[in-house]
């Protein structure tokens, strides 16, 4: 690679490699990675990544590739560590999906906002109820925090109310298919918590 083309692409890499790359976030280094993807792709190739880049809604990532067949030998170990979320994150990831498909079909709006509020009694109706409010509240405030550290939330700074906007980049890890599963999932746990079952 030649020193010219690699000192364009370092500080694409190194900001896909940090992360998701949003278009509203910096304009300059989105027309970048539109002009100059197919050097990216093949650069990230070798470390066994691929770039997912949505123009439509303006974000772009690297992922791990999916190896072919069961056969480890020759296979790369992975760069991007895999997350496991605990149930109240997934399920706020899950709510959160659906109200941004809802909001995408009834809003001609390109963000979806949602006040600290909203977020709490979306969650608060599938969490089992305590005899502590207070402690319920700071539970769902962690589960925000973590949902903002991961860069689906994003809080919103200047509000006297805690705004978070819902980032777009979620729909890339929540499909479509698994999003109309969604509603008979979310009712046969809530008969669960009905019938004196507790989420875990």
């Amino acid at each position: 690679m030649s020193d010219t083309l690699a000192n364009d692409l370092s500080p694409l890499l190194i900001s896909l490699l940090k992360g998701v790359l949003y278009r509203e976030d910096d304009p300059p280094l989105w027309q970048s990675l539109t002009d100059q993807q197919v050097a990216v792709r093949d650069y990230i190739q070798v470390l066994g990544l691929e770039l997912i880049l949505d123009e439509a809604e303006g974000y772009a990532y690297l992922r791990q590739r999916q190896e072919d067949g069961d056969n480890d030998r020759g296979s790369l170990p992975r760069l991007i560590p895999r997350r496991q979320l605990s149930y109240p994150v997934s399920l706020l990831l899950a709510l959160l999906r659906k109200r941004l498909a809802e909001f995408d079909a009834s809003s001609g709006d390109a963000r979806l906002i949602l006040s600290r509020d909203q977020l709490v009694e979306l969650l608060r109706l599938f969490l089992p109820e305590g005899t502590n409010e207070a402690r319920l509240i700071d539970r769902i405030d962690s589960h925000i925090s973590r949902v903002v550290e991961l860069g689906f939330l994003r809080r919103l700074r200047g509000q006297q109310e805690p705004l978070y906007e819902v980032r777009r980049i979620l729909k890339a890890f929540i499909d479509a298919q698994w999003l109309n599963e969604f509603d008979q999932r979310l009712a046969e746990y809530a008969s669960q918590l009905g019938d004196g079952g507790e989420a875990r």
